[in-house]
């Protein structure tokens, strides 16, 4: 179990928060490129860490994340006029660039140049500067002069026909989906029938290795013939994962805030184009993507009607749960313990080995961070790192097997 200290720690994630300044340090989705496609087009709503914010393009192509509230008299932005290089508050007309700076107030009266300035520079709201990369919107929200240079994620970098990536919105706290995420021996269970044999074999084997990344999982299923077959899943921090399945997949849990979670989900090849074949699965919801509400970013199987388990299907034996796709059946398990998991009432047994390991580990990175050590992933070019599957001969130790495999060749990477 864990402390209800400790749980508060790695669970909270606002401002002040001591996972949330330890988040804010890397940089983190906020949207989708297309839903801000064309310069002065319409602005977006965005909650992220426990903020309200508003994402837009202005007529020069750059992005703006800026707070909600206007600065004057606290109205939303969102409804903002989009135009001439700013989003223009329609209550009283303020308008301000992609920096947060005021730079028209036709609602002052006149006053002199001096006193303008004064009150522009009184009227500077909060914002986040932002990046495009995978046709994805990331943000970085920390100190200014810590900002990271963006890492070397692979699926980021390929083109758009070898990535396929959808979103929907988790609610529960990002802590409970990473952990399962990680949990690999749910997969015999909660996805049983929905996953290939060799995963149905359940796990004797659990490691977890810290890495200047993160860390490195390794769940091992001995198959009886003098050797372990280990499925390798990579946590690059502080929210990503990068799965062993084929094609290469990956997730990363975007805190919208204590208590709800952005989960992007993405299918790649670093070698060729996605085939039809290759997404006929995840575009049916039946593998880690969710099928949406049409044009939301709420799936269609969700806790209100919960997840439209079929009981005659789970009798049948055809599916463990009833519950159509993987994606589906890890939201409603991780959903059904609450907003925020109460880890202290847990009781864990053997096989959540490496749950306990990744807890110790976020947490002794909450105190290196508390007392300025260097954080894991600030290295752009340690992210250049891929999960697998493998079989070694019983007996070899993990981290002998494993941490030289990982690693993506530098040149190969670029």
């Amino acid at each position: 179990m864990l402390s209800l200290e400790d749980n508060e720690r790695l669970t909270r994630v606002g401002a002040g928060t001591p996972m949330g300044e330890l988040m804010r340090r890397y940089w983190i989705p906020a949207a989708f490129s297309d839903a801000i496609a064309k310069p002065d087009s319409s602005p977006q709503r965005v909650r992220l860490m426990g903020e309200s914010l508003v994402l837009f393009r202005d007529s020069g192509g750059r992005i703006g994340l800026l707070e909600e509230r206007c600065p004057h008299r606290t109205a939303s932005l969102f409804y903002g006029r989009n135009e001439q290089g700013g989003l223009r508050c329609v209550y009283h007309g303020l308008k301000f660039d992609v920096e947060g700076n005021c730079v028209d107030a036709p609602c002052v009266p006149q006053v002199g140049d001096v006193q303008l300035r004064n009150i522009k520079n009184q009227l500077k709201t909060r914002s986040y500067p932002c990046i495009e990369r995978g046709e994805m919107v990331w943000t970085y929200m920390g100190p200014p002069e810590l900002k990271p240079v963006f890492p070397d994620l692979e699926w980021t970098k390929l083109p758009k026909a070898q990535r396929y990536a959808t979103r929907h919105v988790q609610e529960c706290n990002y802590l409970q989906g990473i952990e399962g995420g990680f949990d690999a021996t749910h997969l015999t269970f909660l996805h049983g029938g929905d996953t290939e044999p060799s995963r149905r074999i359940v796990p004797t084997h659990y490691e977890v290795l810290p890495t200047d990344f993160g860390f490195v999982v390794g769940t091992g299923r001995e198959p009886g013939n003098g050797t372990i077959m280990w499925n390798v899943n990579v946590m690059l921090m502080p929210f990503h994962k990068i799965i062993s399945s084929v094609p290469h997949a990956a997730h990363v849990w975007a805190p919208i805030d204590d208590e709800n979670t952005m989960l992007y989900s993405i299918d790649f090849h670093p070698d060729r184009a996605l085939t039809e074949d290759d997404l006929t699965r995840s575009k049916e919801g039946r593998g880690i993507h969710t099928e949406n509400v049409a044009g939301t970013d709420h799936a269609i199987r969700n806790r209100a009607n919960d997840y439209l388990i079929d009981r005659d299907l789970q009798a049948s034996g055809a599916s463990y749960t009833g519950m159509k796709g993987l994606g589906t059946q890890d939201c409603a398990i991780q959903e059904s313990m609450g907003p925020i998991a109460d880890r202290s009432a847990e009781h864990l047994l053997a096989c959540d080995a490496a749950i306990v390991k990744i807890r110790r580990l976020m947490l002794q990175t909450l105190k290196d961070h508390a007392t300025g050590k260097p954080l894991p992933g600030m290295n752009p070019r340690s992210y250049r790192v891929r999960s697998m599957r493998c079989e070694a001969p019983s007996g070899t130790p993990f981290a002998e097997t494993m941490i030289s495999r990982v690693r993506i060749d530098s040149e190969a990477a670029e």
